[in-house]
């Protein structure tokens, strides 16, 4: 099984319609440390021979980059690595998290990806945030001479405000756009995805299955671990809990006419959106990976997506973190 490629951005590099999402690397989710290392190897292996070549990672998302490198050390030139820059402290309790898009940093932050991921090149670099102080125009300038020097291939934003993605383009070609989307995060259909529509530039939704809720797996709070993430953010509050929960009959109740699972109906509807865009969902088993690739190859019909994109979700996706964390906007010039 080989699924259908798909090219990021107007020039951009082709890769597999579903991509994988690393951030569980990072162990947001209370996932243990074997659950993260132990299997990497088989499961990036895999990904490859299921054609998911899309690896997204990030220099935030702790060992990632570097469990990276050595499962992909043999298969390089097989896989279209994208990682990202820019959070200098993410969400946690020591307060509001800390973005940095100034220049310097940007050269810093680079050499160090690059030799975590044992790499000379990365195939698609994001400003992971971008920073409230420091013009777009500025950020991507240094971005842009990553590309001259070939230690970078394509460039990419995430979270970013469409305005702030207008004036990047206008500086560097984006590829790709990195945002939360999937049945329950729908923002981005308001301004972000039309201007990217546009441009040309590709959309890669993370979080593509609801952080979970979409694959029907999730049946309580309780099947969360005490340590998950998951358990801070407002959909996943006891309050929105159930009625989230009563909205994933409907992606069932399509799945099933399918022969399919919830998780594929949620990553379909999203891969008929648009050809440029690439879901990267995460995962730590092969298993929930060979099924989310499998999503490739489910056609949804007109009237299934117009009702599923009726759908919606309580709570808002993220508690208030400060400025930029969603739709980030910069000063002028």
């Amino acid at each position: 099984m080989s699924i259908p490629t798909r090219t990021l951005g107007t020039n951009g590099p082709v890769v597999g319609a579903i991509g994988y999402g690393a951030m569980g690397f990072a162990r947001p989710y209370g996932q243990t440390e074997e659950d993260v290392s132990g299997g990497a190897h088989e499961l990036l292996d895999r990904a490859l021979d299921l054609g998911v070549t899309l690896i997204d990672t990030a220099d935030a998302y702790g060992p990632s980059e570097e469990i990276i490198g050595k499962a992909l050390a043999s298969r390089r030139d097989q896989v279209v690595l994208a990682t990202k820059f820019g959070i200098v402290r993410g969400i946690g309790p020591e307060g509001p998290p800390i973005v940095n898009g100034r220049p310097e940093y940007v050269r810093e932050r680079v050499e160090r990806s690059l030799s975590r991921l044992g790499t000379d090149h990365v195939d698609l670099y994001y400003q992971h945030r971008v920073d409230p102080d420091v013009p777009i125009e500025e950020t991507v300038g240094a971005m842009a001479e990553l590309v001259a020097e070939g230690k970078v291939r394509h460039l990419g934003l995430s979270e970013a405000a469409a305005d702030t993605i207008r004036r990047a383009h206008a500086v560097h070609p984006i590829a790709a756009v990195q945002t939360e989307w999937s049945l329950w995060s729908r923002d981005i259909e308001r301004e972000v995805f039309p201007l990217c529509q546009e441009l040309g530039i590709s959309v890669v939704p993370y979080s593509p299955l609801g952080r979970g809720m979409l694959t029907g797996k999730i049946t309580s709070r309780e099947d969360l671990p005490e340590n998950d993430y998951r358990r801070r953010m407002p959909r996943f509050s006891q309050e929105a809990f159930d009625a989230n929960l009563a909205a994933v009959e409907l992606v069932r109740e399509i799945a099933a006419a399918h022969g399919a699972a919830p998780g594929q109906v949620a990553l379909a509807w999203l891969l008929a959106k648009a050809p440029g865009v690439v879901p990267i969902p995460g995962t730590m088993r092969v298993e929930r990976l060979e099924e989310n690739a499998g999503a490739a190859g489910l056609s949804l019909t007109a009237d299934e997506i117009e009702r599923l994109d009726a759908t919606s979700a309580h709570g808002e996706r993220e508690s208030e973190l400060g400025h930029n964390w969603t739709y980030g906007l910069t000063p002028a010039l």
